[in-house]
């Protein structure tokens, strides 16, 4: 089964929309795991215009008390505090996004072969850290094929674990119509992956509608969802929504 790990940005954007504690992140966390969800996403962007840093914190003590929930946070490493951030968590997962603080929503992956200096450091520090590596990449299986390149010189075995496909094209070509044709394509860049060595990860507008089709790539570990998630929940209510995804999923 793919895992099911819950983006409570959205949550944390409504939050702020007013000087309040509510709705609580740390609670709607708490909600998604009582409900069965297998992870807590959060993107702490610079701004904070969601996740704000203390939110990072107050997640990660809670989390205290679910040591099989995986924690992940993404965000672009060359952006300020981010790694601090991450030094300070060290968190399950550390999915890696190259978004500029400027842009709305992430909307490319990597570049692996033009970004590798960059972020093999980085890697190398988050791997010291205990820290399961994702980089956020689009279907490009030329780029995916270069990513176990990114390793340290004299290392014996690649950096980064695995992958988050950029699924926002694929969500668009299936409202389209054009579902199955973006499928492959997807489902190619995954073989791809797997064939490297590396485990495979989705996100960005998977919902309802289109998860059951995606969810077919063989041997998906994990999706991210929060926009789609959070606007089922207005309809359903949160722990309804998350085990609405999670028997999408099964």
């Amino acid at each position: 089964m793919t895992n099911l790990s819950v983006n409570l940005n959205k949550v944390a954007m409504l939050r702020n929309a007013r000087p309040l504690t509510i709705p609580s992140v740390v609670k709607m966390g708490e909600i998604s795991i009582a409900a069965g969800a297998h992870g807590l996403t959060v993107h702490p962007r610079p701004d904070e215009r969601h996740i704000r840093r203390t939110d990072v914190y107050d997640l990660a003590e809670m989390l205290k008390n679910h040591p099989t929930i995986e924690y992940n946070i993404e965000g672009n490493p060359l952006e300020s505090p981010f790694m601090d951030i991450i030094r300070e968590v060290k968190p399950d997962q550390c999915t890696l996004v190259p978004d500029d603080p400027t842009q709305n929503t992430s909307d490319h992956g990597w570049n692996v072969v033009a970004d590798a200096q960059k972020l093999t450091p980085i890697i190398d520090e988050l791997n010291s850290l205990g820290c399961r590596v994702s980089l956020f990449m689009d279907p490009d299986i030329e780029q995916i094929k270069r990513v176990p390149d990114l390793k340290c010189d004299g290392a014996a075995s690649p950096l980064v674990n695995r992958i988050e496909l950029y699924t926002e094209p694929y969500a668009t070509a299936y409202r389209e119509g054009k579902g199955d044709e973006s499928f492959e394509l997807y489902k190619a860049a995954a073989e791809c992956a797997q064939s490297v060595g590396l485990g495979v990860n989705g996100g960005h507008d998977l919902n309802l509608d289109n998860l059951p089709k995606f969810k077919e790539i063989p041997n998906l570990l994990e999706v991210s969802i929060g926009h789609a998630l959070t606007a089922d929940a207005l309809e359903m209510g949160y722990a309804n929504a998350v085990k609405a995804y999670l028997k999408a999923l099964a």
